[in-house]
């Protein structure tokens, strides 16, 4: 059990302390103190960093964290001939460690899952683009056939994934997080993709209808119960507040201590699916998921802001007004490729709490091609997280945010 000592009994301890030294001045000098064994004054410290809010440290994510690089035949092929409109297979380039392990050895704390509606399962079992390169398209793999959200980039041609359905991921979450009940609150981003190849027997995507976004829900009802253990809904945020946006701007966000150990779920979704969700759920009450919105909106905790380039000054201000805000440190593998820290470093600077990256480590290729670098994404020392540049409380500098 942990001890917490507060301020007025860190005084009683000092002043006792001085009182000592006075009283025993004409005896001989005591030997120093093992600075290891001054047990209060270091749980005082430790117990006041659990006091600092969520909102006011930085944390890394991984974006797409989900995802496993593209079939080789298909990747050379889109690369090396004139791929489908508004795609750059360059960018597919990148490939992830499985959820747990990025939560254990490289300690990201938000990840990002896109998820294809599918509720008579098999949608995504079979793979177009196979053809093109003169493979089977059947994926035989059980899980696709089964009813229910499935994770992937672009159905048919970037699909491979660590984790084929919406609740085999949020299981590993939900595994890693049982296992490690201290570590510092996980972000769970949950992009609804929609995007429509329009190629002949390509699979036809579905619309995140208000029936669809239910069904998101009971999948995460699902894994967590029907109480949602260890979820921060809307619903806690907002407590007595009148929206959830007022109990942001009021400073709300849950400490350190409350919040280890805990798990928030932000959907990426566009208006008319953020008006579904809401539909019926007067202040987010009796939903699971969080939404990324815009400032003032009555819904907003999190908002996006993927460029901390153009947009420093308003990452600023948004986060000191109380926001959780998301960028991106680096995009479509150009970073990676020349070695370039420019965005990296105004990310960091800019205060956004969660801060996504392909490359928690750098790309596998490093050592051996001239084409990519050891560049890649961590704060000093590969802590966890540190306290927020913009807002974090500035008496707690250089101390160590763990887990």
């Amino acid at each position: 059990m942990k001890i917490r000592f507060h301020i007025s009994s860190l005084r009683i301890i000092l002043l006792f302390g001085v009182v000592t030294a006075f009283i025993a001045c004409d005896k001989d000098p005591a030997p120093p103190e093992d600075p290891t064994k001054s047990g209060p004054i270091i749980a005082t410290i430790y117990a006041s960093i659990e006091d600092i809010k969520m909102n006011e440290i930085q944390t890394i994510g991984s974006h797409n964290s989900y995802r496993l690089k593209t079939y080789k035949p298909i990747f050379d092929l889109v690369t090396s001939g004139t791929p489908p409109p508004g795609l750059n297979p360059l960018e597919w380039d990148y490939t992830h460690e499985a959820l747990s392990t990025q939560f254990s050895t490289h300690r990201v704390r938000s990840i990002e899952l896109d998820i294809h509606h599918d509720p008579a399962g098999g949608l995504y079992w079979n793979r177009e683009g196979n053809k093109w390169v003169g493979d089977t398209t059947a994926s035989f793999i059980d899980e696709l056939l089964d009813p229910g959200m499935k994770v992937l980039h672009i159905p048919d041609l970037d699909y491979n994934t660590n984790n084929f359905t919406f609740k085999d991921a949020l299981s590993a979450v939900k595994s890693w997080s049982d296992a490690n009940p201290t570590h510092l609150p996980l972000i769970v981003m949950v992009e609804l993709k929609t995007y429509q190849i329009n190629i002949p027997g390509f699979a036809i995507v579905l619309p995140f209808t208000a029936s669809a976004l239910d069904s998101v829900d009971m999948e995460i009802e699902s894994v967590f119960g029907m109480m949602l253990s260890n979820i921060i809904t809307p619903e806690i945020l907002k407590g007595t507040y009148a929206s959830v946006n007022e109990a942001v701007l009021a400073g709300a966000w849950p400490t350190l201590a409350e919040a280890r150990g805990k798990i928030f779920i932000v959907a990426m979704a566009s208006s008319g699916e953020k008006a579904s969700y809401m539909q019926s759920y007067p202040g987010m009450i009796g939903r699971s998921m969080f939404m990324f919105s815009d400032v003032g909106s009555a819904e907003t905790a999190f908002i996006i802001k993927n460029n901390p380039v153009s947009d420093q000054d308003t990452i600023h201000e948004l986060v000191q007004a109380g926001y959780m805000v998301r960028t991106r440190a680096d995009v479509g593998t150009w970073e990676a490729r020349n070695g370039d820290y420019s965005r990296m470093n105004l990310a960091m600077s800019s205060g956004a709490q969660i801060i996504s990256t392909d490359y928690y480590r750098p790309d596998p290729r490093a050592d051996t091609s001239s084409s990519w670098t050891n560049y890649s994404v961590n704060f000093p020392n590969f802590v966890t997280a540190i306290l927020n540049p913009i807002n974090g409380p500035t008496k707690f500098e250089g101390l160590t945010i763990t887990e």
